[in-house]
């Protein structure tokens, strides 16, 4: 299965976050070509702003495996992650890490050091264009 496969799972989770009043960012965990784990932003639902789909899917992923550490996983997040996420992501030191669009105001690359582990393989853009385009749907919704 592709990138672009796992991507538009993740950007299913994400229509379903928008649609619940979140910010639209879904994220789904693969080892060895197998979904172990999937996450929506739930931050407005639990009232936690911590509960970025990032976070809710590295303990679903941890869970699974039944240890911390997600070295032969991949994670597929619809929009760059934050600082918070991205360290998280570095403590789990995920293997790889595909992002959808990047997140010029909020996401971790905005920084000068590196913030992900130094192992994790890291590629961007994978539907981007989609995911800019539910993200101004959602944004636009809100200032109306």
């Amino acid at each position: 299965m592709s990138d672009e496969y796992f991507m538009e799972i993740a950007l299913g989770l994400a229509e379903e976050a928008g649609d619940e009043g979140e910010i639209p960012v879904g994220a789904v965990v693969v080892c060895r070509n197998r979904i172990i784990a999937k996450a929506r932003n739930q931050t407005e639902q639990l009232n936690d702003v911590t509960a970025h789909a990032e976070l809710m899917a590295i303990t679903a992923a941890a869970q699974y495996l039944g240890g911390k550490y997600l070295t032969d996983c991949t994670m597929y997040v619809t929009l760059e992650p934050c600082v918070m996420c991205a360290g998280a992501l570095f403590w789990a030191q995920l293997g790889r890490l595909v992002i959808g669009a990047s997140d010029p105001k909020r996401g971790y690359s905005r920084l000068e050091s590196p913030v992900l582990h130094p192992k994790t393989r890291l590629e961007t853009g994978i539907l981007a264009e989609e995911t800019q385009l539910l993200l101004a749907k959602f944004f636009k919704r809100l200032r109306t």
